[in-house]
């Protein structure tokens, strides 16, 4: 175990062998959640092979490790500390001036939020059963909220362009929100989520963020959404509010899951994995009541059916 006062201690193995590669510790920087150096970002620096890539879902950054020919690659941005360094100011480019406009039109709804804990027992399980065959848990959660949107159409609703009526889709268009790696977000969105079967659907969503990384989405694969989607569990976080996209109806934001400890109504206290999800709202369209419906079912669905979306 390297002492306390060694600046880096988790390399503390790799110095002696930067050294030999000419490589400046002091230069490395981490690609993982936070600016945390990864395995990855040890090889790339000494020029070694990267060989598997790396896909963060929902709101996570869309990146790719560098692989092949063994030369170095740039480390992608970590988020939060993403596009310039300290003293630096950075132009924003086209897509975060896009993201940047719908951000400040979204001020001018009326929103309202409404948060509730779902239990994740069942759901975590359930997983388990469908990872191996290629479902993410975005999909699942995805189909789940287009299976529940299509029993509540006023929570898929949006108000028009011009404030004058309630606008109600033909279709259950779930868009799931990816931070991509040189800044800004974009939505894929899965078409008809509550019709699709989940296999299919992790199938599409697996298309989408690819050609999302690689900015080969069609205008109506990512600005069709009829809900949107916004997790950012692989983060840890308990809890988030989202800001409601223009020309939706609402937003939801689901944070990680993770054990908690429960009181049942007989007094029992048992442990069980929890999560804590915030509908974000037009409150022109979507009142208290639908809001609190529709979550009511969700979570029914989660905790105690959710083997019913592999159907």
């Amino acid at each position: 175990r390297p002492p306390r006062s060694t600046p880096y201690p988790t390399l503390f193995p790799y110095t002696t062998l930067f050294r030999s590669h000419g490589v400046a510790l002091e230069t490395l920087r981490g690609s993982g959640p936070h600016g945390r150096i990864q395995a990855e970002d040890v090889e790339r620096a000494l020029g070694l092979t990267v060989a598997v890539p790396r896909v963060a879902e929902g709101s996570g950054p869309a990146a790719v490790a560098a692989a092949g020919n063994g030369a170095a690659a740039p480390a992608p941005a970590p988020v939060g500390d993403a596009f310039g360094r300290p003293g630096e100011s950075v132009s924003f480019n086209t897509l975060q001036n896009a993201v940047n406009r719908n951000m400040v039109a979204s001020l001018a709804v009326p929103c309202f939020r409404v948060g509730y804990t779902i239990t994740t027992t069942k759901l975590d399980a359930f997983y388990k059963q469908v990872k191996p065959k290629g479902v993410t848990m975005t999909a699942l959660l995805a189909k789940a909220v287009g299976v529940v949107l299509a029993r509540h159409p006023q929570v898929n609703a949006a108000t028009s362009a011009d404030g004058s009526a309630m606008s109600f889709p033909a279709a259950v268009n779930v868009a799931v929100a990816v931070a991509m790696e040189d800044g800004g977000l974009i939505t894929p969105v899965l078409a008809n989520a509550d019709q699709t079967d989940i296999y299919s659907l992790a199938r599409n969503w697996a298309d989408l963020v690819s050609r999302a990384r690689s900015k080969q989405l069609q205008p109506d694969e990512y600005s069709t959404g009829t809900f949107t989607l916004s997790n950012l569990g692989m983060f840890g976080v308990d809890r988030f509010d989202a800001i409601l996209p223009p020309g939706t109806g609402a937003i939801l934001a689901v944070a990680a899951s993770r054990p908690t400890v429960v009181a049942g109504k007989d007094g029992s206290i048992r442990v069980a994995n929890q999560m804590q999800v915030n509908l974000t709202c037009d409150h022109r369209v979507i009142y208290g009541a639908h809001a609190a419906a529709f979550l009511k079912d969700l979570a029914q669905l989660i905790e105690t059916n959710p083997e019913s979306l592999a159907v």
